[in-house]
């Protein structure tokens, strides 16, 4: 008997082919790269751990869906580019997420999903944080000599009355100020905060927690703090040369300091006077401010251009020339704020709608924990490839949304991809890297 599909679409004819679109394809998926996800989470336990270390408190008689299997669903979802609970209602009868959360039956659902999230408290935001540091240290083969820790505070923008929602003048509006810490592009901390505090704020608390597991790990490690003015807090500076911590941090400029610099300021205006090209020149001064205990080193570069002189101060306590310090070490954090605009524009992070506070922050940790994947992903299976360095919406551009006709039965999960798949090649290598051994 035929079936009339009244959702047949028509198209314009192509060289006197009639073109029609419908949705009977059977079971198609677009999210193919899914099962890259799953390798590299089963070779890292990311969720697996998660799950382990929220807990669950259901009655087991009558659970359906693991935790495990939730948290996997959100984060590989995340992943994979769906932001939003709602696109699970379509995404959970997708045979190939299915297959790579460990399920061949329907996931679960947006308000199962929405109930399990709102159960979020204090301390699964402690025990994403400890699995994140730890899959750090685990990342490592040997004990690196050195690492440096970037922090950073950002705006996440609300557009409700969510608790620990206040405008913020810096940013001209409502908003949350999360803090984030990065060692290199492996991030250890997605913090969430309310916006009327001072940006600094928690920062030497969380440094403090980092300091002693890594030391822990690794005893002779030399560990440096990285950040800008919003970090220069004089008993955070007393608490790294303590605790044998460099830092090197920016340090706002006052009519003191330019005063201090006043001679070089006059040299880089000869400078710029004598060649009409921009002149820059460093030099260093001991500066104490009003807070702190004793003096310390101050490194100004100080540039002058057709704007007129432009000085930029940090504070360190490492060793080294100035211009070396300034350029190789103290401009680096910029590649941080990458790092954030890839969770916030590629990774959802900043999809903090939930009237519950603790709800946010677990939705800002399954960003962490998407980028965890995707990171490992090019750190190592992208090694040496032309997506060694590439930002993770283009990974999942690439690798991640392929379309594939998938066969399932009782033996075997089949998954066709295109026959013209432009990254067939790089698919197969990552296929190579991610199952051997």
């Amino acid at each position: 008997m035929t079936q009339c599909n009244h959702g047949t679409m028509k198209f314009s004819s192509c060289r006197r082919r009639r073109v029609r679109v419908d949705f009977s394809g059977g079971s198609i998926s677009s999210n193919a790269g899914a099962l890259l996800l799953r390798e590299v989470d089963r070779k890292l336990g990311l969720t697996a751990q998660v799950a382990r270390a929220l807990g669950d408190q259901r009655q087991r008689a009558k659970v359906h869906h693991e935790v495990v299997t939730m948290v996997r669903q959100r984060v590989h979802a995340v992943a994979a580019g769906y932001e939003d609970l709602n696109d699970h209602d379509a995404l959970r009868h997708d045979e190939v997420v299915q297959t790579a959360c460990e399920r061949d039956e329907s996931l679960a659902s947006s308000s199962t999903l929405c109930r399990f999230e709102r159960r979020a408290e204090r301390q699964w935001a402690v025990a994403i944080h400890q699995v994140l540091v730890e899959q750090f240290i685990a990342s490592h083969r040997r004990a690196p000599r050195e690492l440096v820790i970037d922090f950073d505070a950002t705006d996440d923008p609300v557009h409700g009355h969510q608790p620990g929602r206040f405008f913020h003048g810096y940013y001209d509006r409502y908003c949350f100020l999360p803090l984030y810490a990065f060692c290199g592009r492996q991030l250890l901390v997605a913090y969430l905060r309310p916006s009327n505090i001072d940006a600094a704020r928690h920062t030497w608390a969380i440094l403090s927690l980092l300091v002693k597991r890594l030391r822990q790990a690794w005893p002779g490690v030399r560990i440096v703090l990285r950040g800008d003015s919003a970090f220069c807090r004089h008993r955070m500076l007393d608490w790294c040369e303590r605790h044998r911590v460099g830092y090197i941090v920016g340090l706002a400029r006052n009519g003191a300091l330019e005063r201090k610099v006043e001679g070089a300021c006059e040299g880089a205006e000869r400078g710029f006077q004598a060649t009409g090209r921009k002149c820059r020149v460093f030099t260093e001064v001991r500066y104490g401010a009003g807070t702190w205990r004793r003096p310390r080193r101050v490194i100004a570069r100080i540039e002058h251009g057709p704007k007129g002189r432009n000085p930029r101060f940090i504070v360190t306590n490492l060793d080294g020339q100035a211009k070396a310090l300034y350029e190789r070490v103290y401009c680096q954090r910029g590649e941080m704020e990458n790092r954030i605009k890839e969770q916030q524009l590629d990774l959802f992070a900043d999809r903090t709608s939930s009237p519950r506070w603790w709800t946010n922050q677990y939705r800002v940790a399954l960003a962490a924990l998407a980028y965890t994947l995707l990171e490992t992903m090019r750190r190592t299976a992208l090694r040496g490839t032309a997506l060694a360095r590439a930002q993770c919406r283009t990974i999942r551009l690439r690798l991640l949304k392929l379309g594939a006709v998938v066969t399932r039965n009782t033996r075997t999960v089949a998954v066709r991809l295109s026959s013209t798949c432009p990254d067939q090649a790089l698919f197969r290598l990552l296929v190579h890297r991610l199952t051997a051994g």
